[in-house]
């Protein structure tokens, strides 16, 4: 009886167990079979398990709701996640497999959102890229900074590779929350670490920019300014009667002056200065800062420093007039060589005999078909240039005459000059202006107010009431070499047309253009100068003068004598003279214009010039530095007219080469007077 009891015991207890066995076989061979789907999923998804088939979240970590999340457009699964999504659903109940499902989707999703799109072009989630906004705000700074872009792409560079080292170690299956938590705590830290250096570097770049930005504006005399303006200030602590009557200051305060006096020395900047300079700067202000607990009265110091500063002013005024003065003065005075050359010369002429006194081809200078050159000058090396310049730019220098005319005490120098030194094919005659029996006084109403006794007073003697502006205080004008250029149907009775030119001209191109020329019934041609607002009609003549005014317009274009072609048939019909001569007349108390030629040559011939082009003529290389060397090459002839004449140390050096390269300084005569080149650049 017991035996057949112990029999169904031990079976219901073995059903007992092994029922529970048998019924989760496949389970836990899906369990032990599947260890990468399953029991990771189980390790690693700790934000929720399920339990009696409800899915209940775990308290401790954050909880996501599962309904708000919505599967993308357009979701990728590698091929991991699908085989590790079938195995499950194959061993899971429905319910559980469809919950289970959604839970890998949605971790899937937040993967997706932080790794962002894939190289192969997946649309990203909605949500947008920390890490990209990271990068933009590190952009701001790369407008001011040239490095920044570098740090930017490195910014960027960091984030891709944590997100490709995010994608390879994170499979689909591994996807859960516990490690896209750690993941994003991760890159949250890597980004404020880019952004924290990225800051840091652009601050310190930024700045590096301002002091280096800072040291170029400083000036290269920043040192030699401030020593200067503490001389100022020590100067007038020294007039001050606070700081007089302190006796032990006044001698530390000479000291420092002395001092700083002779540490600056002659420096224009700070690189001239000593080694000790900033000690002596250093002395210095600690002295004045004495001066100033002494005497802490502004309204003095600034009354004294306003009265230096109108001294200062007056002394300026005073060295400007006297720099004026002494430039004119070395303008007219002869140089020494230059002096010597005609008296050299001169011995030499009356040595010859008279047949070898007189010039070839004298044939050709009243014929009217040649290019004849009218030059009035009593300088010989000066008229020398320029026939040397013509010449050797002429084309056919055989059909050239030169026509020179000079005073009694050049007449033989220059003709010895132009006997020793012929210029090649060309005819050269040169005159006396003496001889010109027919111009006088009686027919000449400047030649008669140049003799007159008010205009010598008015040119040598001193006075206060003189005119203040030397510039019209020239003896030169005393000489009847100036106003020859108003005579020449006179001197040149059979010629038809004359190119006129001053000796201060250097040609570089062929002027015989200039005689084909129709110059449509006007009797000069000229470069006008009316560029500049100070080269009107109303910068020469007296327009207060009735006269003046109501027969000239002071704004009409002013033009310069130096190279002016001249129809000597259509001057003798208008009668030009006798116009040069009434006008003459009517200014004997110079009430119409100062003296000079250009203000009589402007009435003269108001309304009777023809422009020419600007390229035939290009002055003021006697006194403005600034002449373009493009105009001056394109030049047929440039003019140094001013005070700064190229055979004077006062010329400007740039433009000395153009002149000097006429003159052969080897020539005998110029040795034997010790004429040489000046230096140019």
């Amino acid at each position: 009886m017991k035996m057949k009891l112990r029999k169904p015991v031990l079976f219901l207890l073995l059903v007992t167990v092994l029922a529970p066995i048998v019924l989760y076989t496949d389970t836990l061979g899906a369990y032990f079979t599947s260890p990468s789907s399953s029991r990771t999923e189980f390790i690693e998804d700790l934000s929720s398990f399920t339990f009696g088939g409800d899915v209940r979240p775990l308290n401790v970590l954050p909880q996501e709701s599962s309904t708000s999340l919505k599967e993308p457009r357009g979701d990728v699964y590698s091929e991991n996640s699908s085989h590790s999504l079938s195995n499950a659903s194959d061993t899971l109940s429905s319910d559980d497999a469809r919950k289970t499902r959604q839970l890998t989707e949605a971790e899937s999703l937040k993967h997706q959102t932080v790794t962002g799109s894939s190289n192969d072009g997946v649309e990203v989630a909605t949500n947008e890229n920390h890490i990209i906004q990271v990068t933009d705000r590190l952009r701001e700074p790369q407008q001011t900074d040239k490095d920044s872009p570098k740090l930017v792409s490195a910014g960027k560079n960091v984030s891709k590779a944590m997100e490709t080292s995010s994608k390879k170690k994170t499979s689909p299956t591994d996807s859960n929350t516990l490690d896209s938590t750690s993941t994003k705590t991760e890159i949250r830290h890597d980004k404020r670490s880019v952004q924290a250096s990225g800051r840091v570097v652009s601050e310190e770049t930024a700045r590096g920019k301002v002091e280096e930005q800072n040291a170029q504006v400083a000036p290269h005399d920043a040192r030699v300014r401030q020593l200067k303006d503490q001389l100022i200030r020590a100067k007038v602590y020294l007039s001050l009667s606070a700081t007089r009557n302190n006796a032990h200051f006044i001698r530390e305060l000479r000291l420092q002056i002395r001092e700083v006096t002779r540490t600056l020395g002659t420096a224009t900047k700070d690189s001239d200065l000593s080694r000790n300079a900033n000690d002596k700067m250093k002395a210095m202000e600690q002295t004045l800062a004495k001066g100033k607990q002494i005497q802490d009265d502004c309204a003095a110091v600034v009354k004294k420093l306003r009265a230096m500063l109108h001294s200062a002013e007056e002394q300026l005024r005073v060295n400007k007039k006297q720099t004026l003065y002494l430039t004119h003065l070395t303008a007219k005075t002869l140089p020494k060589g230059l002096h010597c050359l005609p008296l050299r010369l001169s011995t030499e002429y009356f040595k010859l005999n008279s047949s070898q006194q007189h010039f070839p081809r004298q044939e050709n200078l009243e014929d009217p078909k040649l290019y004849h050159y009218a030059l009035f000058s009593d300088n010989i090396l000066a008229a020398a240039v320029v026939v040397n310049s013509t010449v050797s730019h002429a084309k056919d220098p055989s059909k050239h005459v030169f026509h020179i005319v000079t005073d009694r005490l050049n007449f033989a120098a220059m003709r010895m000059w132009f006997l020793a030194n012929p210029p090649q094919h060309c005819t050269i005659d040169v005159q006396n202006v003496e001889e010109f029996t027919w111009l006088n006084s009686s027919y000449s109403p400047v030649l008669k107010q140049l003799s007159s006794r008010s205009m010598i007073d008015y040119y040598f003697r001193s006075r206060a009431d003189s005119d203040p502006n030397v510039k019209f205080r020239n003896p030169k004008y005393l000489s009847i070499m100036n106003h020859l250029r108003f005579y020449l149907p006179e001197i040149f009775p059979k010629l038809d047309k004359v190119l006129f030119l001053d000796d201060d001209i250097v040609v570089q191109k062929d002027l015989t253009g200039l005689w084909s020329l129709d110059l449509k019934g006007k009797v000069i041609g000229v470069v006008e100068t009316c560029g500049e607002s100070f080269h009107r009609f109303d910068r020469y003549l007296n327009f207060s003068n009735p006269l003046i005014s109501k027969n000239f317009d002071p704004r009409a274009c002013g033009w310069a004598f130096g190279m002016n072609i001249f129809d000597l048939n259509e001057w003798r019909r208008q009668n030009i003279t006798e116009v040069y001569h009434t006008w003459q007349n009517l200014n004997h108390e110079r009430q119409l214009w100062k003296l000079g030629t250009l203000p009589p040559g402007l009435i003269t011939f108001w309304k009777r010039t023809y422009a020419l082009d600007r390229s035939w003529h290009v002055l003021g290389l006697g006194y403005n530095p600034n002449v373009s060397r493009k105009d001056i090459q394109r030049a047929a002839v440039i003019h140094y007219n001013g005070n700064l004449k190229p055979w004077l140390e006062i010329s400007i050096p740039k433009f000395r080469d153009y002149w000097s390269k006429f003159v052969d300084y080897d020539k005998v005569f110029l040795r034997e007077c010790n004429i040489n080149k000046l230096g140019g650049s």
